[in-house]
Order: C-alpha cells, then structure tokens, then sequence
C-alpha cells in the first residue's frame, strides 16, 4: 500500500508560533495592534490589475518592512536580513510561523517604492499619525498647532569637480559606444584618468595656472569623444536606444558648456537634478541635493507633513503647500504655524503664522509657541541621524519626493516605540511598588500578630 503524504496543514502543528516565542508586551507588538493594516491590503491591491501569474507580495509585509527600513536606518538589503533573524520584525509583518527564508528579494522593494509613488508613501505617514492618536501620543489640538522648517536632503553622489565630472563623462560615452559598436578614433583611456588625478594635485599645491590648463585638456578630450559619436549617430538604431544615446549627449554638450555661475548647472552626470544649496552653514558652505520642507507638531515633535521641493525654491514659497499637505494628511486644518525669518512674504492667510523676531500682537501665549520654533532642529537632526534623510539612494524627483516622506514615517515610528516602551516600564514600575507595600504591610500584619 502506497504511504499517502500528509496535507500541507498538518506541518504547521510542528512549527513554532511567533506568540510562544515572542515578548507580547514588546513595544513592536503593541505597535502593530495600532497600525491599521487592513488598509494597505485594501487601498494597494490595485496596484496588481491582473488576476493570472503568482501570488502578490502582501502589502503588509510591503508596509511593514518599509516602516522598520527607514525606523532602524537599514537599506534594503539589511533590512530583509534582518528579517529573517528576528521574530519582532516577522510578528509585526503579519507572520505567524517562525520563518527561515528571506520573504521577498530586497530588489521588491525598489519595485514596490515605484508603484505606490509618493501618494502611496504619504498612505504610510498617515497610518502612521493615526497610531499616534490612537496610541495617545498626540491629540487634535497638537495638530492644530505645527512648526515648519526646510533642510537639506543631499544626495548620493560625489563632490562634484570639474576634473571629475569630465573624467566621468568621458568614460561614460566610451561605455557608450561599447555598448553600441561604435568605433572610435581615440578613447584616451590612458591619458585621461592621469591628468584628472593630477588636476587635484595641482590644486593642492595652489598651481592653478597649470590645474586649469589640465582641466581645458581634460574637457577636450571629452568634447572629443562627444563628437566621434555624435558623427556615427546614424549608425544607432531608433526607439529608446537612440533617445538614451540623445539625452546622454545633450547631457554631456551642457556639462561642458557650463560656466561656474551658470544656472542649472549639472552636478552629476547620473543624477542631473541635483540643486547646489547653501544654508549659511559653518560646518558646509553648499550641499548637492534637494530642498525638503518638514511640518512637526510643537510640543511632541510628531512629522505631520513632509515634502521634497525640487528647484531649491524660496522658504516662504513653499509654506501655503507645506500647510495644505498637513491638512490632507491629517484632516485637521493647522490654526497656528511657527517658522523662522526664512518664511518672510509667505502669503498664508487661512492660517496664523509667527515669524521669530516678530514684536507686534504678540500675547504671552503666543511668546512661549514662538519660542517653541527651534523645537523642530533636533527633530531634524534625529531624522539624518538616527534615520536616513542625510542621504537620498534613490534615483530622481520621484525618488527624493518617496525618500523624504519615508523617513518622516520612520521618525514617527521611532516617537511610537519610545513612548511604548516608557509606558510599559512604568507600569512595571507601579506593579512593583504595588507588590512592595503589600508585601510589606503583610509583613507588619504578621509581626504584630506574632508580638500579640
């Protein structure tokens, strides 16, 4: 008689639950209890028309592993990684057996980040400021009130220098015509990568005579190798094949037009919307990224809106659109705003906005919200330092506007664990007086028992 393999169902009574194995007063799991998962299940399944093919990825655990991604500063990679060792992070994913392989290949989040875009990403910071009402970390009237700031998102490239950006464009179009079979008269594969060494070595030594002569040869030999293919172009076959090599050659002729004070000005070849900000800082003079504009309630500094603004616009710009994502994301209109001198000529009327250094219809009440402003600094300072807004490491407009309201959630994520984890020691710590005095005044009782 042939043996009859049991049904799949019956290996799960073998298997560890996450339940037995896990802490259920650990702050993650309390977090999970307040985060409304159904959410995502439901509002992202569109992103998945087609009904043949395998399973989706759950979007819980899509969600879930962005929001502990940019919670614990981890890339992608990391992340999973860290997944498949810790029970903590599967519980809070929705998992309920213990598992030992990695859920998704860390490329699935970089597809995922693509579909949902920044809407979807905004769905996250919401979920994440509807925990933090109902955890009882904020409340209606905190929203109400907001501070709004802009820093600096900076990017993941290079310091930008014209000996590097020639060097780099040069060996770009080699690459180019590699790959498209061109022939080409001279590449100066050895000449090039020489003289861009020896143009920092003649700034070092204050020879700026000869680093510009260098650099003039360097964007030469670039110019050189533009031309040769800009000669065979009708060798290259259309379509998107042809639109790459355009755009990489239009990109190229403007690096080397550019003049210092030229605007619009390429930084980065593979990243050419990159803005040159200055922030008077005495640490950095410039900063090569975006410019992103932060909204934290005063008092518990809980992110309630957080954009990228691409173009490096001006401060009070941006504050009639920071206020109005506030409201979007939270249903709640802000009564009062707080902002530094930067914001000066906004134009916001639906909402009182206190400048620092202003003196005129200033009450008591109003003075102790205005010096609250500074309030939002270190928030910002958390958000680069333990999270992961110092540096973008995704691609694009698209990708700075996704980073930047990710990293808003995972420091709201970290505000949620925090108050989690203080809630619980303190009532470990009421328990424990509790249990002390009784079981001191059942010792007195004893005594005097005893004595009598």
């Amino acid at each position: 008689m042939k043996h009859r393999s049991p049904p799949e169902e019956q290996d799960d009574l073998l298997r560890p639950r996450l339940v037995d194995m896990i802490d259920m007063r650990h702050e993650l799991v309390k977090l999970a209890e307040l985060i409304d998962w159904e959410f995502f299940e439901r509002e992202w399944a569109g992103f998945f028309p087609s009904a043949t093919g395998r399973p989706a990825t759950p979007p819980r655990l899509v969600a879930g592993l962005m929001y502990l991604q940019h919670t614990f500063r981890l890339s992608d990679e990391a992340v999973i990684a860290r997944w498949v060792e810790n029970p903590y992070f599967q519980h809070f994913t929705g998992e309920t057996f213990f598992q030992h392989q990695p859920p998704i290949h860390p490329s699935s989040l970089s597809r995922w980040r693509d579909r949902i875009g920044e809407e979807g990403a905004e769905w996250l910071l919401t979920k994440t400021i509807k925990a933090g009402r109902a955890g009882g970390v904020i409340d209606d009237s905190s929203l109400s009130r907001v501070s709004v700031d802009t820093t600096v998102m900076e990017k993941n490239i290079a310091h930008p220098t014209d000996g590097r950006l020639y060097e780099t464009a040069r060996r770009k179009l080699v690459a180019l015509a590699g790959d498209l079979g061109l022939s080409l008269r001279q590449t100066y594969a050895r000449k090039a990568p020489q003289l861009a060494l020896q143009v920092g070595r003649y700034a070092h030594a204050r020879q700026f005579k000869r680093m510009r002569k260098a650099l003039r040869t360097l964007r030469g030999y670039a110019g050189r190798v533009m031309r040769d293919i800009r000669r065979q172009l009708d060798a290259v076959p259309g379509g998107a094949v042809r639109d790459t090599v355009l755009e990489m050659l239009a990109r190229v002729s403007k690096l080397l037009h550019q003049a210092p004070k030229s605007r619009g000005k390429i930084y980065a070849l593979h990243e050419p919307d990159v803005d040159c900000i200055s922030k008077g800082k005495a640490r950095v003079r410039y900063e090569f990224g975006c410019k992103v504009s932060i909204a934290t309630t005063i008092d518990e500094g809980f992110v309630v809106g957080m954009r990228a603004m691409p173009g490096n616009p001006y401060d009070g710009h941006t504050l009639a659109e920071a206020l109005e994502q506030v409201e979007t994301l939270t249903d709640c209109r802000p009564e009062l705003a707080v902002v530094d001198r930067g914001y000066r000529g906004h134009g916001v009327t639906r909402t009182r906005v206190l400048i620092s250094g202003m003196r005129r219809g200033m009450t008591e009440p109003l003075k102790a919200q205005l010096r609250r402003r500074s309030a939002i600094e270190p928030e910002i300072g958390h958000m680069k330092m333990d999270g992961r807004l110092a540096r973008c490491p995704l691609k694009g407009a698209a990708g700075d506007a996704i980073f930047a309201v990710l990293c808003g959630c995972g420091h709201n994520i970290r505000k949620l664990l925090a108050y989690l984890r203080a809630l619980l020691l303190l009532c470990i710590a009421w328990l424990g007086t509790t249990i002390a005095g009784y079981t001191a005044r059942n010792t007195r009782q004893k005594t005097f028992i005893a004595s009598a």
